[in-house]
């Protein structure tokens, strides 16, 4: 209970003295808002990204693509094979129908708003029952658009991001004029990324006469390998079979993977800049208080006392720029809208997602930083010998 006594009032009087030394902790301050700043900043990109890929994830959708197919683009499916899923078992029936949309994957060239560059842009055609497979997705804006016409829906945050896709627009896509008939939602999901058609429209406008991918509901989520069984038995068909979610945690892997290889050394380098500032801040901190840290010696106070309390002001200034940088690192990037480029090399829209995760992992960092920057002054604060520290000053 003494040395605990101690600690607290060694502490207390380290921080009233805080203003005399402004400037040097002023610069462990900034180094550890610095860290955390960019920590945030940048895993917050990885985190937003896969938060958009896998919201649009459902464990009783299925994707079905062509064996071996990395992604929608480098699949094809024939009609055969659309009938073969559809009469499938685990696969959920409405009435006499099934909860089906075979779906035709292309890309488009559509301008940034906030560059004016071309970028590719996700244009599917879907069947009618596209709304149905994807539970979360609503028309909310305008109408559908009508089979067998060039009109298209667009997702919110396409129309959001790219020119031209405004409701009541009209954007031509080679030497096809489309018209823009409707904006949908689906939870800020990777479909709001997309354009929307009649399938048939899109296979003729392309000149395809294929699909691409089949999404359907199935009867619960443990029907996936029921239908995943009875495709792999039925020599007609030749594909894999994947929860939406699956799927989409393997197109968001690589680039959250490719960020966070990046992220994580950029702020350990970071760290170590902010150690030294840490450093130096307590060594200044400690060499003008060298007569004051002698009396309280001189008074009873033991080594254990100022070691902790010396870590402990490191670790509180460290604690206070993290919270610094974390708070700035919430209000600038959270929400923060981009686009880039997918795993089937098209634009995918996404929110900066700067999470209470995140910024717990941040807080850590500083805390990290606090300790090991203040733990070799306090040593040498704590080894100073009394009558040499009371005859230098």
């Amino acid at each position: 209970m003494r040395t605990l006594n101690q600690v607290f009032a060694v502490t207390l009087l380290n921080l009233k003295n805080l203003p005399q030394r402004m400037g040097s902790s002023s610069v462990a301050i900034v180094g550890v808002a610095a860290v955390v700043l960019v920590f945030a900043a940048v895993l917050s990109m990885a985190e937003g990204f896969e938060r958009t890929m896998l919201s649009a994830g459902a464990e009783d959708t299925a994707i079905i693509l062509r064996k071996g197919s990395t992604s929608e683009l480098n699949s094809g499916l024939t009609n055969e094979q659309v009938e073969i899923v559809a009469n499938a078992p685990g696969v959920l029936r409405d009435g006499d129908a099934t909860v089906l949309s075979a779906e035709l994957y292309v890309v488009a060239d559509v301008k940034k708003r906030s560059s004016d560059s071309d970028a590719n842009v996700p244009f599917r055609g879907v069947e009618p029952r596209a709304f149905d497979v994807r539970r979360n997705a609503r028309l909310a804006e305008g109408r559908m658009f009508e089979t067998g016409r060039n009109e298209l829906i667009v997702g919110r945050s396409a129309a959001q991001e790219f020119v031209g896709l405004e409701l009541g627009s009209t954007i031509r896509f080679g030497r096809t004029e489309w018209s823009v008939v409707g904006i949908f939602e689906d939870g800020g999901s990777v479909s709001e990324s997309e354009l929307w058609t009649d399938v048939l429209v899109l296979q003729n406008a392309y000149r395809r006469n294929a699909f691409q991918s089949i999404r359907v509901r199935l009867e619960s989520a443990a029907s996936l390998n029921v239908l995943a069984d009875a495709l792999e038995a039925d020599p007609r068909i030749d594909a894999d079979v994947l929860s939406e979610r699956a799927y989409y945690a393997s197109q968001a892997e690589g680039l959250v993977r490719f960020i966070k290889i990046v992220g994580y050394p950029i702020t350990l380098l970071m760290a170590i800049g902010a150690i030294f500032g840490a450093l130096n801040s307590m060594y200044t901190s400690v060499s003008v208080r060298g007569k004051e840290i002698a009396t309280l010696r001189a008074l009873g106070f033991g080594p254990v006392p100022v070691v902790l309390s010396t870590v402990l002001e490191s670790t509180l200034l460290a604690l206070f720029g993290g919270l610094i940088g974390g708070v700035i690192a919430f209000a600038a990037f959270n929400g923060f809208q981009v686009s880039t480029l997918g795993a089937s090399f098209s634009q995918v829209v996404f929110d900066f997602a700067v999470t209470p995760a995140l910024l717990g992992q941040g807080l850590q960092a500083a805390l990290v930083i606090g300790v090991v920057g203040g733990l070799f002054p306090a040593i040498r604060a704590a080894r100073m010998p009394v009558a040499i520290a009371l005859r230098e000053l």
